[in-house]
């Protein structure tokens, strides 16, 4: 099947995902085009009864101008996806060539409320986010995405291969907003159907938490099972220096730092890691977390087909341009010739 020509978004991924935002503007263009249209319409004084002057109304054109503002507004949204660089990730040759031995990474990171303890400089949450970024500078042309989880898990940002946004979303991150806890199964079971597809055959999830799983449906030994059945390779990595931390606790007096023991589950997140032949690492400072990255990025060095690599595939916005321009002389011509419109 030719999926050159495709307009189903389904059969595209993304270079640049975030245009794609502004298609929830696009019900607010149609609301205004309707009501600037009914404004217009001038007021005439009719002596008649209301039966009479429904029965004189050309139905046919106020249908006619609504279709108008209908397709206006699918204009707008097929440009809108164009800008947004659409890509088949099977159907080019040349992606195909030098994409064979790419990689679909996924970090997902605990950022629940202990993640704030300051047994790392600042805290294990803002180091750990600064060495993410690090890591997503040091790959070359791989999808990498985010999955963050406290009780509950949802994924920051699907795998892509902008990572200036990916960067903004891990920036951004904080905990309090899903339920509290450490849900390390329902993590890293979220970041799973982030790689369920089979177009990019090496598949990594980089896992990282600093507590033991204690929330969720699901258990870190299922979701590491499903891990396995997807081809999936489990990196883990525990963040907590050895002993007591300065951890937070919510008292009557509000948020307060007291010396908590550093509580890792190393035994689950070895487990995680041995069945689905990853490794786990244990980060106890900000420079033995840096050192943990470097390692897995040389592990998971792609081998690189030709010399000059192209870090992006060919993108395909052909088909949405077309018919936005088709359906924009479409417009014109019933505007001009239907309706007799200078509009």
């Amino acid at each position: 099947m030719n999926t050159s020509w495709s307009l189903s978004l389904w059969d595209y991924e993304f270079l640049s995902p975030h245009w794609l935002w502004l298609l929830w503007l696009v019900p607010a263009l149609l609301w205004w085009l309707f009501h600037m249209d009914k404004r217009k319409r001038p007021a005439v004084k009719f002596s008649r009864t209301e039966s009479e002057q429904k029965s004189l109304e050309l139905t046919w054109v106020d249908k006619v101008r609504k279709g108008i503002f209908i397709t206006y507004a699918l204009i707008v949204s097929l440009l809108i996806i164009a800008v947004s660089r659409p890509y088949h990730l099977a159907s080019s040759e040349v992606f195909d060539h030098n994409y064979k031995y790419g990689i679909d990474i996924v970090l997902a990171m605990d950022i629940s409320a202990s993640m704030l303890a300051k047994d790392f400089e600042p805290d294990r949450l803002t180091v750990s986010k600064e060495m993410a970024k690090e890591f997503v500078d040091g790959r070359f042309g791989d999808r990498i995405g985010l999955v963050v989880y406290e009780g509950e898990a949802y994924t920051a940002c699907p795998a892509t291969l902008d990572y200036e946004v990916l960067k903004a979303q891990i920036d951004i991150v904080q905990p309090g907003n899903l339920e509290g806890g450490t849900a390390i199964g329902t993590g890293l079971g979220t970041a799973v159907t982030r790689l369920r597809s089979d177009k990019i055959k090496s598949k990594v999830i980089i896992l990282l938490t600093d507590g033991s799983n204690n929330s969720g449906s699901i258990s870190p030994e299922t979701a590491a099972t499903l891990a396995k059945e997807k081809n999936i390779r489990v990196y883990t990595i525990g963040v907590g220096s050895t002993g007591m931390a300065p951890t937070p606790v919510m008292t009557p007096f509000g948020v307060q730092f007291e010396n908590m023991p550093v509580d890792i589950d190393e035994p689950t997140l070895q487990n995680i890691a041995s069945i689905t032949g990853g490794k786990y690492f244990r980060a106890t400072d900000a420079s033995s977390l840096r050192s943990i990255y470097k390692e897995i990025n040389l592990l998971e060095k792609r081998q690189i087909k030709d010399v000059a690599y192209n870090p992006e595939p060919p993108t395909n916005p052909t088909p949405f341009l077309v018919v936005a321009l088709v359906l924009l002389f479409g417009v014109i011509v019933v505007q001009k010739v239907v309706l007799k419109t200078d509009e």
